[in-house]
């Protein structure tokens, strides 16, 4: 695979947290101490996952089967000042590992073990101090914590979690590539101003310290309204420096980029609706790149099981750079199709993505969902067809507080193999993924 490709495959691959681990997260924290002023808790979540792909594409054949591991603890709390607002913070450490054959990219190989700081940061909220700003209308935090941006649509968080198989293991993040053990970026300033309501914004400064992200730098900010129906935004981000030991020349074009892009999300003012867009725009060396999506989705609160039914359109340029991306509002978002985003590809760029997903709940604490996806090459076809289709069936059964269960099957049928411009070993023949993952919080 030729440095180009391989650095687009590994700029979108590993899913970050699944949504069982997204609802995991509110509620992984222990109280140590709690008055009125202050509070101290002790923070726990353990996810452990085993996976297995009857089809690889790194070139190898026969499979993988391989399991999956981290563990993250720390501490994190809040004082209040009196009549000068509250600090807060948290520090916590990652334990991550792989074992088996490592995963079905490559990105893995089964031996990783490392023990890393995730979380390092504080921060200054203004309670009422600003009354014209709203409560907490001033929000200054800086250290190494998680960003995101809107939707997560460009920036969601420091993904991916790479192993020891690419670059003969120069981009070695810890493993637990799928279940993606770590999400802070390194260094972070961020002022949030305006609260959550109305016209709010922010500024803000991070640099990565993720090597399968070239240790890029950037800043930026967005300026929001938030009403009734929903929220319109719009983003600015600029690139200020990668490390030119690891960029190719595709990633190396960070470094001066300009990022735009107008956004909205909300139920329109209908009940139990839901729409979502992004239009998207990169001014760099090479070029001008877009992506952009639009959703709509509908709830049946008054019906058994409560379905909701959601369809989305995505698609991005040829040379679009994927940037920050990540998992942001459950599967599929954004990284599309379980095989394809995190093994196969497309990864976020020269693609268009039909997706269809359906969500039941035929118990309170049980989920069960469809997700389907279409995806077409738009661009140099002849070079490599990533067309494809995939279906994933998944459930979420929380058995307690402190244990939650998601199986998921997943069914990827490309219309090429590797042999012919695809990605797939072994043929274009439908390949079986499934996959189970605990998560335990506490």
């Amino acid at each position: 695979m030729e440095q180009r490709n391989l650095f687009a495959h590994i700029s979108a691959g590993g899913l970050a947290l699944s949504l069982a681990i997204g609802l995991a997260s509110q509620a992984n924290a222990y109280e140590l101490y709690a008055d009125d002023d202050t509070h101290l808790n002790a923070d726990m979540l353990a996810v452990f996952g085993m996976m297995n792909s009857r089809k690889n594409y790194d070139g190898t054949s026969g499979g993988s089967s391989w399991r999956e591991g981290f563990i993250k603890y720390g501490v994190s709390g809040d004082q209040g000042l009196a009549r000068a607002g509250s600090v807060y913070g948290a520090f916590a450490l990652v334990s991550s590992a792989t074992w088996g054959d490592g995963d079905a990219a490559g990105n893995t190989d089964g031996s990783e073990r490392t023990t890393k700081v995730e979380d390092a940061y504080l921060g200054w909220r203004s309670a009422d101090l600003f009354p014209v700003l709203g409560q907490d209308g001033v929000d200054f935090s800086f250290g190494r914590q998680v960003v995101k941006l809107g939707r997560g649509f460009l920036i969601n968080d420091d993904g991916p979690n790479l192993g020891k198989g690419p670059l003969e293991g120069d981009l070695n993040r810890g493993g637990a590539y799928y279940i993606a053990a770590r999400h802070a970026f390194d260094r972070t300033a961020v002022l949030r101003l305006g609260g959550q309501d109305g016209l709010h914004g922010s500024a803000f400064w991070l640099k990565s310290d993720n090597r399968a992200q070239v240790e890029t730098s950037l800043a930026g900010g967005t300026l929001d309204y938030t009403g009734q129906a929903g929220t319109l935004g719009l983003t600015y981000i600029h690139g200020l420096d990668v490390a030119d030991q690891w960029a190719d020349d595709f990633k190396r074009q960070r470094d001066g980029m300009d990022v735009y892009s107008i956004r909205g999300e909300g139920d329109a003012g209908i009940e139990n609706a839901s729409f979502a867009f992004e239009y998207a725009w990169q001014d760099k060396e090479a070029g001008a790149e877009k992506a952009w999506y639009a959703e709509a989705g509908y709830s049946f609160a008054d019906v058994a099981w409560s379905p909701s039914l959601t369809y989305r359109y995505t698609r991005y340029s040829g040379g679009w750079d994927s940037l920050f991306t990540g998992l942001s509002t459950g599967l599929g978002t954004w990284f599309q199709g379980e095989v394809a985003s995190n093994y196969a590809g497309p990864f976020n760029t020269n693609t268009g993505i039909h997706h269809l997903g359906v969500k039941v709940t035929p118990l309170e604490r049980l989920t069960l969902g469809a997700l389907f996806f279409d995806f077409s090459t738009l661009h140099d076809r002849h070079v490599q067809n990533l067309d494809a289709r995939e279906l994933d069936l998944y459930a979420e059964w929380a058995v307690s507080d402190h244990l939650i269960i998601s199986p998921l099957v997943g069914l990827y049928k490309p219309k090429r193999d590797n042999e012919t411009v695809g990605s797939q070993v072994g043929g274009n023949g439908t390949n079986v993924y499934s996959q189970l993952i605990f998560v335990v919080p506490f």
